[in-house]
């Protein structure tokens, strides 16, 4: 029988019980074409449905339809390409902006405000990095709920820097006027004055539990269903502990390196297995298992791993925390510093510098969640207190209340 975690999330959430009978509501969704949004969304909207409202979403098609299968409603925009973005600290703030947010924005909210005006949805989720979905909503009254899926728009996760966080104001008020909206009316795009879900909780965002807004819903992990990946299953070798490697679908050009040096330290392990996603090239410890992609919630929902390894996106560490598993924290850019901080600040993992960690300080790091059992139990309160949001069944019920309340 797999090893499982007390109370730990399973892939498959159950949906939220029927809701009253009332009229059926519409949901237009707005997340930028990047997995580690599209998968919390796509969960959310799983919920939605399953009380009988309807779904529609807003985004390129190439992009969304793999991840949302073949019967979504989707409302395409088209696709482009973006600049590259930099690696670390503020100037990675100012490329997300610079060269993704924005022009994303102006490429698509034509396409939103199309979606809008044809499909007339009750109430809008837009994404922080989507402004277009605020920007649409306002302009035709629509009630628009904010969606934070990352850490980097929530707290202060800039660390006090007023210059920067002036610079990212004022990106966003030169979005709200040439999108043609009043300049008295202006609201941040990135936070609804009525709702803003997020799946995390107060103690992964550094947010004091009496000091939250009202307005938010911090829900925990929204997690349902993945498509299924291939993986060896079978390979898994019995009486080893095992350590997940990933490094996040948007990294992979900036992580070989790492990746090489991360096999390099596993293979001082002898006592662990590695299961490894990482392109063919990258060399692994002798029995590691490596895929391009693997299915990191079933791995960690069938107990198969005893700890991980990972840049720090949300979508991971949510996951990893609800199952208990302890983490080894190497951020690259965005809020994965921030996450990576708190990561370590509350006990339930080891931070590591991605660009000059060598093989004897990550196999360090590794041998120490795994050999103290103070990490695991780190991550295990977390994933307590992560659950205690109520996930995707919570995060509807919010979103219902916020849709039917009159204006």
């Amino acid at each position: 029988m797999p090893e499982t975690v007390p109370g730990a999330v399973p892939a498959t959430v159950p949906a939220a019980p029927a809701a009253p009978a009332a009229p059926p509501l519409r949901l237009l969704v707005v997340v930028p074409p990047l997995a580690g949004h599209l998968l919390p969304a796509r969960a959310l909207a799983a919920a939605w449905s399953a009380r009988g409202h309807e779904v529609a979403w807003v985004g390129p098609e190439a992009a969304l339809r793999p991840l949302l299968g073949p019967d979504a409603l989707v409302h395409p925009t088209g696709a482009r390409l973006f600049r590259e973005q930099a690696a670390g600290g503020a100037a990675a703030v100012r490329s997300l902006w610079e060269g993704f947010v924005v022009p994303h924005t102006r490429f698509t909210l034509g396409a939103v405000r199309r979606a809008v005006e044809r499909w007339r949805p009750d109430v809008v989720l837009a994404d922080q990095h989507s402004p277009a979905g605020a920007l649409a909503a306002h302009g035709a009254g629509v009630p628009w709920a904010g969606f934070a899926p990352s850490s980097l728009e929530t707290g202060d996760p800039l660390g006090g820097d007023g210059e920067l966080a002036a610079w990212r104001d004022g990106v966003l008020r030169g979005l709200w006027e040439r999108a043609g909206l009043p300049a008295a009316e202006y609201a941040d795009p990135r936070f609804s004055p009525g709702l803003v879900l997020a799946p995390s909780c107060a103690e992964l965002l550094g947010l004091d539990r009496g000091a939250v807004p009202a307005e938010y819903a911090l829900v925990g992990p929204l997690l349902d269903r993945r498509p299924g990946e291939p993986f060896p299953w079978a390979e898994l070798a019995p009486g080893r502990r095992r350590v997940l490697v990933t490094m996040g679908t948007l990294s992979a050009g900036v992580a070989g390196g790492f990746l090489e040096r991360a096999a390099a330290a596993l293979a001082g392990l002898p006592d662990v297995q590695a299961v490894v996603a990482a392109p063919g090239e990258v060399r692994l410890p002798p029995g590691a298992i490596g895929r391009e992609r693997v299915p990191v919630l079933e791995l960690l929902e069938r107990g198969a791993v005893d700890a991980v390894l990972c840049h720090g996106g949300m979508n991971t560490v949510g996951e990893s925390l609800v199952h208990g598993r302890p983490l080894v924290v190497a951020p690259i850019r965005h809020d994965q510093p921030v996450t990576a901080g708190r990561l370590a600040a509350l006990g339930a993992a080891v931070r590591v510098d991605f660009a000059t960690a060598g093989p004897e300080q990550l196999r360090s790091a590794l041998r120490a969640v795994l050999d103290d059992p103070g990490y695991r139990s780190a991550a295990e309160l977390l994933g307590r207190q992560l659950r205690d949001g109520g996930g995707a069944v919570a995060a509807v019920e919010r979103l219902e209340r916020f849709a039917r309340t009159p204006r």
